[in-house]
């Protein structure tokens, strides 16, 4: 608990068996939380069975992609506040409550591994990549650069915090079953007039496996388009648009 506040730890888990136990071990020390849901997106390895016993609540989601584990995850968690995070061990527990400290002050709290002198040796933030995600992050930034003059640096950071309140509001914006949903979330928010802060936040060597979607240049590069279409999709196709809530849907 935080402050009188709830808060759940939400991490999607794709064939994660080599870290995912560290990582729940890891996170159970954080005193501030509440639950840890691991979501197991199709795994085909023993992850929700090592998930379990190392002391998290296991959920299925059968659609494959990051960001349909995350939306899942984020419905299933009780808490008030919920943190995301990745369940390869390349963020640490002990940035959580600088996470929190500013869900005070704002509706969503972005993490931001572009700062240099906070990645570790190591870590999967090669020169290309780290300026990509700057470089994405600042397109994203000029395009609501009014009325909400955000501040980013960091687009993929998966280590994020937000109010449960925030993603009520933005999660009939959300569509993107992929790691585009990174975006998505903050151009979302962005939509429904939520503050946004960005602090940064270590980044660490994988304690095992590969990355799904930025190992190598080609993954990178699909993975910027894709990111490159969401934004400019939530920006200037989506401009004005009024969400339809899922049970006024389901009435009509």
């Amino acid at each position: 608990m935080f402050r009188d506040r709830t808060v759940s730890l939400v991490i999607p888990a794709y064939n994660e068996e080599e870290t995912i136990g560290q990582v729940v071990e890891e996170f159970l020390k954080e005193p501030h939380l509440d639950e840890i849901v691991v979501v197991d997106n199709n795994c085909k390895d023993r992850t929700a069975e090592i998930a379990t016993a190392a002391g998290a609540r296991v959920v299925q989601e059968p659609k494959a992609g990051y960001g349909a584990a995350l939306t899942t995850g984020m419905n299933a968690a009780t808490g008030e506040l919920l943190v995301l995070v990745e369940a390869d061990g390349s963020f640490r527990a002990r940035d959580v409550v600088k996470l929190l400290c500013y869900l005070d002050d704002a509706g969503m709290v972005m993490g931001t591994r572009t700062t240099r002198q906070m990645v570790e040796q190591g870590a999967n933030m090669r020169f290309m990549l780290r300026w990509g995600n700057v470089f994405m992050a600042k397109f994203l930034q000029l395009c609501w650069m009014r009325p909400a003059e955000p501040r980013f640096t960091d687009v993929g950071c998966t280590f994020r915090a937000l109010t449960k309140i925030t993603w009520e509001k933005i999660r009939e914006r959300t569509r993107e079953p992929g790691p585009a949903f990174s975006p998505e979330m903050m151009c979302a928010a962005l939509q429904e007039r939520c503050r946004i802060i960005e602090v940064p936040v270590t980044y660490s060597r994988r304690m095992g496996g590969e990355s799904k979607h930025s190992d190598t240049f080609s993954r990178q590069a699909k993975l910027a388009i894709k990111m490159f279409r969401t934004i400019c999709r939530k920006r200037f196709l989506e401009r004005g648009r009024k969400i339809v809530k899922a049970e006024a849907r389901q009435v009509l």
